[in-house]
């Protein structure tokens, strides 16, 4: 991690004066906890959680509002200002500042999407088969979420069949029993080194 870590803080800008860091994965992949700890390892930096950006009648169709109220605002080196979900209660909340760090790490799925990777300075996929993250997802919400789950799967399948990800990721981030496994994705080159960050305990399972 610490070497990935130091990678990131060396990317040129952009999205104005921010370098977009974007995790994306299937859900339950395990980007979440995978973001904060990256986040801790680079010192703290905003993490938006697309979950945040996301609605349950806008499960994806959500680009506008990212770019209107979060990257135009970024770019132009301004705060921007977004109303986070309630998934409780089903509506936004008040609005939630996000000024313009050097760093800003976003993450959940569909956060290398097409409208999005031009301003991402790097994109970082979770690698893990899409059965074993909805498993973990679903372990995780419990029952009640059942039917949630069904519908989630299908936009999921539908979003990355039209607008995939992992294909543009510059890093595959793997979880093993020492930690997470880092590896070269497939815009970069095979030969390039991976590392593991020894000396971490994997998360727990969703």
């Amino acid at each position: 991690m610490r070497q990935l870590a130091a990678l990131l803080r060396r990317l040129p800008p952009s999205c104005g004066p921010v370098r977009l860091i974007g995790v994306d994965g299937h859900a339950g992949s395990g980007k979440s906890t995978f973001a904060g700890r990256l986040a801790e390892e680079l010192g703290g930096p905003p993490v938006l959680h697309l979950d945040d950006i996301a609605s349950h009648d806008e499960l994806f169709d959500w680009t506008g509002r990212l770019l209107t109220e979060v990257i135009g605002p970024l770019r132009r080196g301004e705060t921007a200002h977004y109303a986070p979900y309630d998934w409780s209660a089903r509506r936004f909340g008040p609005p939630r500042a996000l000024p313009p760090a050097p760093v800003i790490v976003v993450e959940g799925v569909g956060a290398g999407r097409r409208a999005l990777r031009p301003r991402l300075a790097h994109l970082l996929w979770m690698e893990m088969p899409a059965e074993e993250a909805w498993t973990r997802g679903r372990s995780r919400d419990g029952t009640g979420q059942r039917d949630f789950w069904d519908g989630w799967v299908e936009a999921e399948q539908r979003h990355f069949a039209e607008d995939p990800s992992r294909p543009y990721a510059d890093v595959l981030v793997r979880q093993s029993a020492v930690g997470y496994e880092v590896l070269a994705g497939p815009m970069r080159t095979p030969a390039e080194e991976h590392d593991v960050t020894h000396g971490e305990e994997p998360p727990a399972m969703w």
